[in-house]
């Protein structure tokens, strides 16, 4: 079997680049390969959380989503044979290509957090990470009156970098709301060394930290979870820079696991020395094999891993594969760029954007939109117009603020 262009993926990546190539060209031949038959709105998760969303608002009939004339093969990848232009699937199958788009997501590795898997969704064990799971969150939130919420962050990277404070914000902005704030102890322990890796919105998130009285653990990251006692352990560094190990009881535990590349990605010709697929920061082209490509959390571009990232990078692989096709010089101009809607109350979000570097890249001009101080039009966009875009233009090829230049 021969298509001309196979992507793997039939997230927001697969879906929006396939889109946006048969904007450029109907006549192209496109496969999706992807195992499931669910479609998910993953940056809805933590609004569910948070009880502003139902869960069914962020899953779609993943038929029902991908474009008209794409050829669906459900099954996953399981090898790479970049020479021979072909890929083998986990029945066996081969699939040959004459452009490959490599856009599987990232893995969640719950397993590397001893006793995680087997607390996860009850012992007050939760994560917004997972679709099953966040109704449970916002159900811990509303049940718990007194006692102590822990939020963990794993070391970078890992997708929507501001989730996992988000969910503490949420829940912080729900117990304000019914009087339960002061009887409730909060600590959001972070692998990382700062709360935000774009230092130009820490400050307005301070403000939030500082409302609802968390405490900020840097350099500790979580490795054990003892759901029946309800104890999570920490591997940290005190003040003198010595290593320690810090045990928590705790009433409600929301965790962001750590994250990697897909393990059948790891282990093929395609990836980097750390299992990212391996490709040119500006054209999200391979670095060695011209006919394929990457999109979204998979690749190896220093930039967030956010659906933000995704509906910029589609748009340029789908120009730069048509290029490729008729033999013409491919653009260079993804930027890194990402974006990160803080939620840090029901009702107002601090709309971060920013490109390689850490650079304050904002879309709108800041008379109408201030990214740097937390406003209601930004919840609105979020709450309202994100989904609509993502569901109605992004995953249809209609490239919203994202049209690649040269």
């Amino acid at each position: 079997m021969s298509h001309n262009i196979v992507i793997i993926g039939g997230g927001a990546g697969g879906i929006a680049t396939a889109a946006s190539l048969l904007k450029r060209d109907a006549s192209l031949n496109i496969s999706i390969i992807e195992p499931q038959s669910e479609h998910y709105y993953q940056p809805g998760w933590t609004m569910v959380g948070g009880g502003i969303f139902s869960q069914a608002e962020t899953a779609r009939p993943m038929q029902s989503l991908i474009p008209s004339g794409v050829t669906w093969l459900q099954a996953s990848v399981s090898s790479f044979q970049p020479e021979q232009n072909q890929v083998t699937l986990d029945n066996g199958e081969t699939i040959s290509y004459d452009v490959l788009v490599v856009s599987p997501g990232l893995q969640l590795d719950w397993g590397k957090v001893a006793g995680l898997e087997e607390t996860l969704g009850k012992n007050g064990v939760t994560s917004n990470y997972r679709y099953d799971l966040a109704p449970y969150t916002w159900e811990l939130v509303q049940n718990l009156k007194a006692g102590t919420a822990l939020f963990t962050q794993p070391p970078m990277p890992i997708k929507c970098a501001g989730a996992p404070q988000k969910a503490m914000y949420l829940s912080g902005s729900h117990w304000a709301k019914t009087g339960e704030l002061n009887n409730i102890n909060i600590s959001f322990y972070n692998a990382g060394p700062a709360l935000f890796g774009v230092a130009d919105y820490i400050p307005a998130l301070m403000e939030y930290v500082k409302k609802y009285r968390a405490s900020l653990e840097f350099s500790h990251n979580l490795i054990a979870v003892d759901g029946d006692k309800k104890i999570a352990t920490f591997a940290g560094k005190d003040a003198d820079g010595n290593d320690v190990t810090v045990e928590r009881e705790f009433d409600m535990l929301h965790v962001c696991p750590p994250q990697s590349a897909p393990d059948f990605l790891k282990a093929s010709p395609l990836a980097n020395e750390a299992g990212w697929l391996d490709v040119d920061q500006g054209s999200l082209q391979h670095s060695q094999h011209k006919n394929i490509f990457g999109v979204g959390d998979c690749t190896s571009t220093p930039n967030a891993k956010t659906a933000g990232a995704v509906r910029q990078q589609a748009p340029i692989v789908a120009e730069n594969i048509v290029r490729l096709l008729n033999s013409k010089a491919l653009l260079s101009c993804y930027g890194g760029y990402g974006s990160c809607p803080l939620t840090v109350e029901h009702g107002k979000i601090v709309l971060a954007e920013f490109s390689y570097g850490g650079k304050v890249t904002p879309t709108f001009p800041t008379w109408f939109l201030n990214g740097l101080v937390p406003t209601r039009l930004a919840w609105f966009l979020k709450a309202k117009v994100l989904p609509y875009v993502y569901f109605n233009r992004m995953l249809k090829g209609k490239e919203w603020l994202a049209e690649p230049k040269d």
